[in-house]
């Protein structure tokens, strides 16, 4: 079927549509940032509105067509870019492909509609803030990278995707950059996504040396999602999905990268609500499930996986008891959602993990645009009652003696003190062998020189642990 305007194949054009209305979205806006001539926030509003809407509607007639003639799976090549060697074993190719099937028409219609919604709760709810246009251009930025790594029919695309979710996601917790804490959150989730990002291309790196291609397709063999096969072996396999595993841990604030999650909670609510609560967060979940016929191949994968999957959920839920803010209560409680989906995707169910996605990520985005008028709430609640809310203590008050609650308490306050693991045995002797280096270099500058070399510039360490 062809359409009747450029003389493309319907799908096809379709498809160009839903990449392309949010990639003209960040021109447009990034454009008028380049030039210094923000646009007012009524045409940034309608600007948005209109792109966000566009491919959304292009979305579901995707999914329309894919339901009357009856095909599961769609892919798009676009161009050959790179094509170094022959043949499959030592060539490398590289271009850029989309794909349309039962698990990323789901996810970009959900990333369409959840990023429509907050689109529409932002535009009021920055009035007149000085970084409007910044933040739209920031969650413009965000939507294509979820477009891009949904329809993404190769690993290269989709770490296309993934590196401008973490960038617009990086930038937005330091959105306020005025204040010194949300510069230091911002760093630091950007330093945890890098971690992930490393272990991501490794993977990538692998896939083509085993498979010869990073092509999805060429990978899963056998049918659409979520049936198929790989013919990688089991070890392989293993190896190639932990740095997978890796990858999507530090992205969805998997144990041991949970610690960076309530630093993001300094970014705006929408954008907290957009990234942390619905989508952003169960994009790890999204690349595991994309990968699937790997993680069956290989039996110690999988248990890996659910072993990962419920120490998230069972840390989330117990450090989650114990936030004093809303937002940090919410992203632990979204946490808890995410760990179980990512052990549903060890077990091997996919259509529940899917499922369950999507209504996570709608239910939780609610939460997150309530959370602003919830104490509101509870305040015209508690003087309806003319007294304060009681809180009972509990099966767990009355089972443990008042020090081992309090011991409880401050560690899951402490966030399990995972933050300070990490700094600990892995930043810790970077940082040494790093020093060590500087002072070789140095010793050889004033070796050379005759003289002693300019001071490096001294790095304060932050005030408090709740600034780092």
């Amino acid at each position: 079927m062809d359409s009747p305007y450029l003389g493309l194949p319907l799908p096809v054009l379709l498809g160009y549509i839903v990449v392309g209305a949010p990639t003209l979205l960040v021109m447009i806006l990034g454009a008028s940032s380049i030039i210094d001539r923000p646009l007012d926030e009524r045409t940034v509003s309608r600007v948005v509105q209109t792109g966000v809407v566009t491919g959304l509607l292009a979305a579901v007639a995707m999914l329309a067509w894919m339901l009357l003639e009856d095909r599961r799976f769609v892919d798009i090549r676009v161009g050959n870019w790179v094509e170094v060697g022959h043949g499959d074993g030592d060539s490398y190719h590289f271009y850029i492909k989309l794909i349309f099937d039962r698990l990323s028409v789901p996810f970009v219609i959900l990333s369409f509609v959840l990023c429509g919604t907050i689109g529409a709760f932002a535009n009021r709810y920055l009035h007149k803030d000085r970084g409007f246009n910044r933040f739209f251009m920031l969650y413009c930025l965000f939507l294509l990278g979820m477009v891009v790594t949904s329809v993404a029919g190769t690993i290269e695309t989709l770490f296309a995707g993934w590196e401008l979710v973490g960038l617009g996601s990086a930038l937005l917790v330091a959105y306020f950059h005025d204040r010194p804490a949300p510069c230091r959150n911002g760093l630091h989730v950007w330093s945890i996504y890098r971690v992930g990002d490393a272990a991501l291309l490794i993977a990538a790196l692998l896939l083509h040396h085993l498979s010869g291609h990073g092509d999805f397709t060429h990978l899963i063999t056998g049918g659409p999602w979520p049936l198929g096969e790989t013919s990688i072996g089991a070890n392989d396999a293993f190896i190639v999905g932990l740095l997978l595993l890796i990858a999507a841990s530090a992205k969805s604030a998997l144990v041991p990268f949970s610690g960076w999650l309530p630093r993001a909670m300094e970014g705006p609510t929408p954008s907290s609500a957009v990234f942390y609560g619905a989508l952003s967060v169960h994009l790890g979940a999204f690349l595991l499930l994309r990968i699937s016929p790997l993680i069956e191949q290989s039996s110690l994968l999988a248990g890996t996986i659910v072993c990962v999957g419920l120490t998230t959920a069972l840390f989330a839920a117990f450090s989650g008891r114990a936030q004093t803010d809303v937002k940090s209560a919410l992203s632990f409680a979204s946490l808890t959602q995410v760990g179980l989906i990512v052990a549903e995707i060890g077990l091997g169910f996919r259509y529940i993990a899917l499922i369950h996605i999507l209504g996570h990520g709608c239910f939780r985005t609610l939460q997150f645009l309530r959370a602003p008028t919830l104490l509101h709430d509870y305040r015209v609640l508690e003087n309806l009652l003319g007294s304060k809310l009681e809180h009972s203590i509990g099966i767990w008050g009355r089972v443990f003696s008042d020090r081992t609650r309090h011991w409880l308490y401050r560690l899951a306050a402490e966030r399990g003190y995972l933050d300070a693991i990490l700094l600990n045995v892995f930043v810790a002797p970077f940082l040494k062998v790093f020093r060590i280096c500087d002072g070789l270099e140095r010793r050889w500058t004033d070796l050379l020189s005759g003289g002693p070399s300019r001071d490096s510039d001294r790095v304060l360490p932050a005030q408090s642990t709740d600034e780092l």
